[in-house]
């Protein structure tokens, strides 16, 4: 019999479902049903692949609010960032269906090599086989559709395995890709702890595995995953840089939702900002303004800006970090502290490279801000991080943003945005400790599938 639990509201705990724990028989046998349908979906034709992201993303649509509710409800996100996440993971299903038509490979020009002559040559992408994927609680459906709709269009079947804390929102969509025709075994959804994701990444059968979440997990399942496609997408710590052509009075608003947005759990958060000296004075007092009057609460409210972050350890080690940083010489601007799981937005200074606040992904609703002098400084401060995801530099001088773009070791970099900048069609992921590979479903579907060379001796 399935053991169930209770999903939790962040935000003041009421029942928001149940959800099954996963025993390892249950993920066997979802390994079983996607192995059973492998070889159909690897051979299933391209434009009934893209019907069935399609349709997905057609329900998607029509379920939107819906949706957009659950994922307030089970992640303690505010509604208006939730229902922009619904709304992306239409356009996430929509870019795969159309990405499984253009999959293609290219003819080679045998005769370039003096043993090539009299043959033909060319190369197909074919699916890597079974995708096991592994998401966090903090973009429970987007993140997931970032796994899902690549691996059908690509022609694999996926098992996926949600964060226990946020699971509805994945057997939702599971749902609604049942309703589009998406057959059992084609996406099948376990749920539990590091147990469950054991048993699903060890598995012989699981020929990629593709995860979502902290560096150190990562490293277990690269240290287990053997001879295995992986990609890991690991967060970070990202850095803003506002020079002193631009307006930093102006970029307030901007930078306090890069920073603030889901109470700072998103893996392109701004942590860092480093402004220079000619407005940083006045930058400080108006981004510890806003952050003051951002309206904190209840995530189902249309009004709320600001909402819980997702346990009891997270709101402590927020917390206990910015604790740390004051004691060890930072000032609080503003915020700092905390009732339950609500973190006040908090603005630092006076911040050192080796505090955590710096050093570390917070992942809470705290920034730093640090001032330059001069650019160079600003970009070598940036690129001081262990980690290289994203990062943001406002500037109208194009040798400036052209210097950022060369000298910063990040996945992307942003010009006159944000590093929190993300569309769901552009290449995303990062260097660094921030992981290996790039999502997007174009980028994606080319991790999962593989190379068949075919030469034709003629």
């Amino acid at each position: 019999m399935t053991t169930v639990y209770e999903v939790r509201s962040p935000y003041d705990g009421r029942v928001v479902g149940q959800a099954p724990d996963s025993s390892e028989a249950e993920v066997r046998a979802a390994l079983d049903r996607a192995e059973a349908v492998r070889p159909a979906l690897a051979q299933m034709p391209a434009h009934r692949r893209a019907a069935l992201l399609t349709k997905t993303a057609g329900l998607l649509e029509a379920h939107s609010d819906d949706i957009a509710r659950l994922i307030a409800a089970e992640s303690g996100k505010p509604l208006r960032y939730a229902r922009a996440e619904a709304m992306r993971a239409v356009e996430t299903f929509t870019f795969a269906a159309e990405e499984a038509k253009r999959m293609h490979g290219e003819t080679l020009p045998m005769d370039a090599a003096k043993g090539g002559l009299n043959k033909i040559g060319y190369y197909v992408r074919v699916p890597v086989g079974i995708v096991a994927a592994v998401t966090p609680f903090n973009f429970p459906l987007n993140l997931v559709a970032h796994k899902v709709a690549p691996a059908l269009a690509a022609g694999c079947p996926i098992v996926l395995k949600p964060a226990p804390a946020t699971p509805l929102t994945a057997f939702k969509l599971r749902d609604l890709m049942h309703e589009a025709g998406v057959s059992e075994g084609m996406f099948e959804v376990v749920n539990g702890g590091a147990e469950v994701g054991r048993w699903l990444t060890t598995d012989p059968r699981v020929a990629m595995i593709t995860f979502t979440g902290s560096p150190s997990v990562a490293r277990v399942i690269s240290r287990d995953a053997g001879l295995r496609r992986t990609t890991f997408e690991l967060g970070g710590n990202a850095a803003v840089i506002l020079d002193e052509t631009v307006d930093a009075l102006a970029l307030v608003d901007k930078i306090a939702i890069g920073a603030f947005a889901h109470a700072g759990q998103v893996c392109i958060s701004i942590q860092r900002v480093y402004v220079h000296q000619s407005q940083y004075d006045a930058f400080v007092s108006a981004l510890s303004e806003r952050a003051a009057g951002l309206v904190a609460g209840d995530p189902s409210e249309e009004r709320t800006e600001l909402g819980p972050v997702i346990n009891d350890a997270a709101a402590e080690r927020i917390e206990a970090w910015v604790s740390e940083a004051i004691a060890a010489g930072a000032n609080l601007a503003v915020g700092g502290t905390r009732d339950g799981r609500m973190m006040a937005a908090t603005v630092l200074t006076d911040v050192t490279p080796e505090m955590k606040v710096m050093r570390e992904e917070v992942f809470g609703p705290v920034v730093c801000v640090i001032p330059f002098k001069a650019f160079d400084d600003a970009l070598a401060m940036a690129d001081d991080s262990p980690f290289g995801l994203q990062a943001g530099v406002f500037t109208r001088d194009l040798g400036r943003a052209m210097q950022a773009v060369q000298r910063l070791n990040v996945g992307g970099v942003i010009i006159n945005d944000t590093p929190t900048f993300r569309v769901d069609h552009m290449p995303y992921g990062g260097n660094k400790d921030s992981g290996v590979g790039r999502e997007g479903p174009r980028f994606a579907i080319e991790d999962m599938t593989t190379l068949k060379m075919v030469v034709i001796h003629v």
